[in-house]
């Protein structure tokens, strides 16, 4: 599907952050991008790279959530052929792809501290060094990062080094969640049920029911934006009565009747042969025992008899009841002077 990167809300509290980017964008400096999950963090990054002076060059985009630990560094700043098993050639990283442009790194808060250290010296000196080589080569790249972490408490509890926040925070741009966004939701979601019907072929939108409309405007929105987007054009697509406004909408897709019981974990059956296991008497209170070795060993004893006669003397059986083997079963008996029958 063709990425849509149109800005939609009429809410004051969007558009003082679309204009706060447009501001941005100017400037050859860092960007923070905070904001929940599905609120247009990488959208506000396309704008900033947009609107500046580096528009004709690469805007390069890095999830550094989606790869593991030892491969961001690779990733980010490349390796020489060698460098590490696996390596069959040298490959640029993403600071050399952005070269003249802009690199966008989504999920900020998930680096390591060891990247974070490699981080902090590209945006000091603006210098990258392959993993493997020896000599650091210059780059140009406008760095833009987003995240829906609270960078500063993260820094004050040790998982994100505050030089690196000192550098990368010359402008803050915090989206509001969907929530509030005061009249956007109408509005988004007429913008997204319009597209939907025109990609089914509907002859004309017929907008949505009294009742569903408040039911939109109602919810909650935890997943904002991408979430409404989903939500509304699910309720279009399972529409069949196009001549008549959309009156039916499913906000949780995992609801059903026949919906699977999470699995629990559970204790291994007995054998349907064998009968329930039967408490054990408790053992002499505390404040009576002077050896303790040879209260436990008494305790053990009745452990063992009480099992012998549950299980009426099949020692197989009282032996996996217990969870012993049978010759440790055995040997518990020997111990004790316990006979078989």
């Amino acid at each position: 599907m063709e990425k849509n990167t149109q800005f939609v809300g009429q809410s004051f509290a969007f558009l003082d952050a679309v204009e706060q980017a447009g501001r941005a964008a100017e400037l050859n400096r860092p960007v923070l991008v905070i904001g929940e999950r599905g609120t247009g963090k990488e959208l506000i990054a396309e704008r900033l790279h947009h609107l500046s002076p580096r528009w004709g060059e690469p805007l390069i985009t890095m999830n550094c959530a989606a790869l593991p630990e030892t491969l961001i560094e690779a990733e980010l700043f490349g390796h020489e052929q060698g460098a590490f098993t696996g390596a069959t050639k040298a490959r640029p990283g993403r600071f050399e792809e952005a070269d003249g442009g802009t690199l966008f790194l989504d999920e900020l808060g998930t680096l390591s501290m060891a990247a974070q250290e490699r981080l902090l010296r590209v945006v000091e000196y603006g210098e990258v060094t392959r993993i493997g080589a020896s000599r650091p080569q210059r780059v140009d790249v406008r760095i833009v990062a987003a995240t829906n972490e609270d960078l500063p408490a993260a820094a004050e509890a040790g998982r994100f080094r505050p030089d690196l926040l000192d550098r990368l925070s010359f402008e803050v741009i915090t989206l509001p969640p969907l929530r509030a966004r005061e009249g956007d939701v109408s509005v988004l979601a007429d913008h997204f049920g319009r597209r939907m019907a025109a990609e089914l072929n509907w002859p004309q939108w017929p907008g949505f029911a009294a009742a569903c409309a408040a039911e939109l405007e109602g919810y909650g929105w935890p997943g904002n934006v991408r979430e409404l987007r989903n939500v509304v054009e699910r309720a279009v697509y399972r529409w069949h009565e196009p001549a008549r406004p959309i009156s039916r909408i499913t906000f949780d897709p995992f609801a059903s009747p026949w919906k699977p019981k999470p699995m629990m974990p559970r204790a291994e059956a007995a054998p349907k042969d064998m009968p329930a296991a039967a408490p054990v008497a408790a053992p002499t209170a505390y404040d009576e025992i002077t050896d303790l070795r040879l209260a436990v060993d008494s305790h053990e004893a009745a452990i063992i008899r009480a099992a012998l006669d549950r299980f009426r003397y099949n020692q197989r059986a009282t032996a996996k009841g217990l969870g012993l083997t049978y010759d440790q079963l055995r040997h518990c008996m020997k111990k004790h002077g316990l006979s078989a029958g």
